[in-house]
This record gives C-alpha cells, structure tokens and sequence, in this order.
C-alpha cells in the first residue's frame, strides 16, 4: 500500500513538470524547439513507467480482489490503462519523429497530450479514493507481503523504496531475498534473471571471474572470450592452494586468512605479461550477517582502457 501511495505522489511530480514543459510550447522558437523536444520526450519517457505500476495492479492485487468477488473496479482499470499506455506510447511516438515541426505538436497537444496527462492524474485519484482503500478493507497482510514478495519481478515507478518491509507476526521467510519466480527466474532484491540470463552476463563482462567457496574449493570460472588465466574444468572443487605456483601458496593463505577474519575484504595486484597491463583483484564475499562466503577473484585487461582520453558520449555511438 505504501508503495502505491508513493509511486502515485512521484507520477503526480511528473505530470507537474511535463504539464509546465508543454506550458511553454508557445514561446519556443527554431532554434530552441530541437532542444525542448528532447526535454519533452524525457518527460515522457519518465511517465511511461507507470506501465509498471499498472502490471503490478493488474497481476498482483487484482487477482486477491477477484478472489473476493471484487471484479468491476479491477476491470474498468485495466481498460483504462490500456488507454494510456496507448495514447503515451503515441506521444512518444510523435516527439521521436525527427521531421517533427512546432505546429505539428502543438496540433497534438488538444487531443492526445493534454488527455492523457489528465488521464494520469485521474487514475491516480480514483487509485487513492477508491481502490486502495478498498484494497486494505479486504486484504490480509499474509497477502500483502506476497504482493510485496513479487513486487521486484515488475520493478518500482519512479520511486525505490529504502527499506524492506517484513511484517511482524508472520513465519521467517529466510528466502525472501532470494527466491525463484513463477517464471522460473532467479529473483533478487534488485531483479531478476533465468539462468541462461545469468551464463550469458557472465561470459560477457569484460573480466575473468573466478568463485572460491568458503571451504577453499574452487567452485566456478567464466568462460567468456575475455579470459586472462587459463582455466578449464578439471579444477573444479579443488583447492585453491593447489592452483598456485608452490612459491606464491602462502601469499593465497594470508588473503584467506584476512578475509576469513575480517581483517580484509579486497586484495588488489597489477602485473605487465606479455605487453598488456593486468589488473588481479580479490574480493572477500559476505552475506548480509558478515558471514564470510568465499572470495571472487577479478581479472582484466586494462591496456586499452589506460589510453583514454576525453570523452565519448553514447550520441557518438557508431557501430564498428
């Protein structure tokens, strides 16, 4: 309920600024209309999120409604979010047309902008005066927190709460920050992927990552096309330790050592092999108790990134 409450205030902020933007159509010249075109589809970009605000409405708290035979207000809802998922969806179609001309907007603003902001506004009221209250009426907060729990698999609309809610009364639920969704994903407190998702990441992040359980035992290798170090499958579950030359063993004690301890979480080196400068990074992993999991160690090629200077921006983009 909170969330809702709060994405709604956030829409209303957007649709302020997005209303006082096309307030001032009238007064933008050649020169000047390019650059308010691009602030204006900004905008609307931003109010396009409430796309996630109405799925979590419509596939999270509409179904406990319907359980209850609550099933007009839900219905007429989700028409009207359609409505104006559509009729965004052509504003921004409209301010993405590069031959787009002052008199062609202000010829839109009548019958698509202006609607459709009001559109926004009155949801969020009929939201605030009707189905969230409604909604508290009738739902427990066993069904609550299940909406919280599937919340993440639609994200937040312009608003990221700071604090997790787990209500008092209910059985620990261990798993909550970790589960796996109906879809099957892996879902995470900042969202969610499919394990071939996660394969796909991994090999494509331009470094070599390499997991050390916290017995020691070696446990995972991207295999991406970045690899510095060699590394194949037969090194799976073995120890660490034996995966170093004899003369560099006791350097891999002290890092787990220190990591194991706390006395440290992050151990750097830079090597020069064979002209490329190498970055080699240990990380001390912990869950959210501080309880040592095992250490991740980071390897990347730095020669290339070393040699840049200046800037170039994503508008320079040209594919190679």
């Amino acid at each position: 309920m909170d969330v809702f409450r709060k994405e709604n205030a956030e829409l209303l902020k957007a649709i302020a600024r997005t209303e006082r933007l096309l307030g001032i159509l009238h007064a933008e010249t050649d020169q000047t209309f390019p650059d308010y075109v691009f602030q204006l589809l900004g905008c609307f970009n931003e109010l396009m999120d409430v796309d996630k605000h109405y799925r979590k409405k419509e596939y999270l708290l509409f179904p406990y409604l319907e359980k209850r035979d609550i099933t007009g207000p839900p219905k007429v809802m989700w028409g009207k979010h359609d409505e104006i998922r559509e009729q965004l969806r052509g504003c921004i179609d409209i301010l993405r047309n590069r031959n787009l001309i002052k008199q062609d907007l202000e010829d839109s603003m009548e019958f698509l902008f202006t609607p459709v902001l009001k559109a926004l506004a009155d949801m969020t009221k009929k939201e605030e005066d009707i189905l969230l209250p409604m909604s508290l009426d009738v739902l427990t907060t066993e069904e609550w927190y299940e909406i919280h729990k599937q919340t993440l698999e639609f994200g937040f609309t312009l608003y990221d709460p700071q604090t997790e809610w787990k209500p008092e009364g209910l059985a620990s639920d261990e798993s909550a920050g970790v589960t796996l969704s109906h879809s099957g994903a892996v879902q995470l407190p900042s969202g969610s992927f499919t394990a071939e998702e996660i394969m796909a990441i991994l090999n494509t992040v331009p470094v070599d990552m390499t997991f050390v359980d916290r017995n020691d035992k070696v446990k995972y290798f991207t295999q991406g096309t970045h690899r510095i170090f060699a590394r194949n499958r037969s090194i799976i579950n073995r120890d660490v330790r034996l995966c170093h030359p004899p003369g560099s063993v006791h350097i891999v004690e002290k890092i787990l050592e220190d990591f194991k301890s706390g006395k440290a979480s992050h151990a750097p080196f830079w090597i020069n092999m064979k002209g490329k400068f190498i970055l080699i990074e240990y990380y001390a992993l912990r869950n959210e108790k501080g309880d040592y999991m095992g250490t991740l160690e980071v390897s990347q090629d730095l020669t290339e990134a070393r040699k840049l200077k200046g800037e170039q921006r994503i508008l320079e983009y040209k594919s190679k």
